[in-house]
This record gives structure tokens, sequence and C-alpha cells, in this order.
């Protein structure tokens, strides 16, 4: 099949950002931040709010959003979350306030790639047009962090699942991609780093799957079944893969 791709579609996390340090305690740190918000606001009326409930809560959500593909966001998980511990009608300012005490504690583990920006500028001087497509539980958190590493600049389409409602491998998120840039699947590439969500969620629609495994998690016994259509290291290596590609075609 004749392959000729007009646009090349990112994941972001471990993809374009990474993790610098292992997540528990930080995690717990940002649990921490979100309860004093709480403590602050003088929300006291339920049951004792503990740092590391909440990021339990979430957790449980993430178990059952890798199931179902269902991106319900972080907001809704809390609001629940407070219900059941007897804490309701919370403003809505303060929930906001509180996430963003919580990310705000995340996202300074998030670092940028090197070669992220080079790698994406090449891209766009070689006339491909760039889309971000990003699983993720609360669409600000990732709008933050986009423009925070300054990649807004490289990107036309930005879509997160906390905004879509579905999240990657759920054709939802790719077929709304496909509809912004008017291109139909062959013409399409999509870069990330986990085979079920990134690399079988564009295949099963034709969209061509580039497994980018730096900071992939490898199938234990080395079996992928998920076979992935293109393989690299590193986001250098992009522009002259798309370029092989191009001239197989």
């Amino acid at each position: 099949m004749k392959t000729d791709i007009k646009v090349v579609l990112f994941d972001l996390g471990r993809t374009i950002l990474y993790p610098m340090h292992p997540w528990p305690e930080i995690l717990f740190q940002a649990d921490s931040a979100l309860v004093n918000v709480f403590l602050d606001a003088g929300i006291t009326s339920g049951d004792p709010l503990k740092p590391g409930e909440f990021q339990a809560c979430l957790n449980s959500y993430y178990d059952q959003r890798n199931i179902d593909n269902l991106e319900l966001t972080s907001l809704l998980v809390l609001k629940e979350f407070l219900t059941s511990k007897g804490y309701k009608n919370i403003p809505e300012y303060i929930l906001r306030r509180a996430l963003d005490a919580m990310y705000s504690v995340t996202q300074v583990n998030w670092y940028l790639e090197d070669d992220a920006h080079s790698s994406l500028t090449e891209l766009s001087v070689l006339g491909y047009r760039l889309g971000l497509l990003s699983n993720a539980s609360d669409d600000w958190d990732v709008q933050q962090l986009v423009d925070h590493w300054e990649l807004r600049q490289h990107f036309d389409y930005i879509l997160t699942s906390a905004a879509a409602g579905l999240r990657k491998p759920h054709p939802f998120m790719f077929q709304c991609a496909l509809e912004f840039f008017a291109v139909n699947s062959s013409q399409v590439a999509m870069v990330g780093d986990t085979l079920t969500a990134d690399i079988a969620g564009a295949e099963n629609l034709g969209i061509y799957g580039i497994w980018l495994t730096r900071r992939a998690l490898m199938p234990p016994d080395g079996d992928l079944i998920i076979q992935p259509q293109a393989i690299i290291s590193s986001l250098k290596e992009l522009p002259l893969l798309l370029k092989d590609i191009k001239s197989d075609s």
C-alpha cells in the first residue's frame, strides 16, 4: 500500500516529556498539596482528609479506564471522592484550585527530551503537520506542560483524552485528528511509547505506527504481541525514518 505521510501525531508522556524521578514520593507530596487547599479553605465538615487517599482513588480509576478507555477526568473523580468522605457542594473554583496545587507538584517531575525541539522543528521544515494526542485525566495539566516547555509552537492540533472523553487506543482521538487535518489514515503516522494505546490504536485505523522505545516499558519476555511498523530509539531518528518510508512507497 502506498504511504504518503503528511501528518505526524505524537504522544506526550515518555515520548516528548519524561519523568525524572520515581513517582511514589512525588505523588504523596502532590496529594498533600491538594489536601492543604481544602484545609486552608476551612472545608472540614466531612471525614478528615489524609494525604494519599485521593491518589489511591485515582489509582483505582486509572485501572478502570485502562479497561473501558473512558476518561472521566480527575475533576469528576475528586468530586466523587469528596462525596464519599461527606463533603458536598464544594465550589468548583476550590476543586480546581486543589487540582492545580496537586499538578503543580507533579509537573515539576516532567522534563523535555533533549532532541524534542530540534526534531519537531525539522519535521515542520520538511513540510509535515504535527499533532499531539495525550492520554491524561486533566486537560489543563497537559496544556500547562505544553506551554511550560514551549511546545505549542510545533503543533497544529492538541487533544487530550480528558477533553475527548475517550482514551487511546479507542479510535475516537485518532478520528478527531484525521478530521481536523482532513487526511486519510494512510497519510498519518503516530509516534508513541505505548504499544497498546499508541501503536495498536493507530494501526487499527490504518495509521502508520512508530514505536519510540527510549522510555517504553518492554514486554517482560521480549515478545511483541503488537507489531509496530517501525521502531526508533530517539526522536532525532524520526526525520530520516519518514524520508525512508517515503522513498519506499
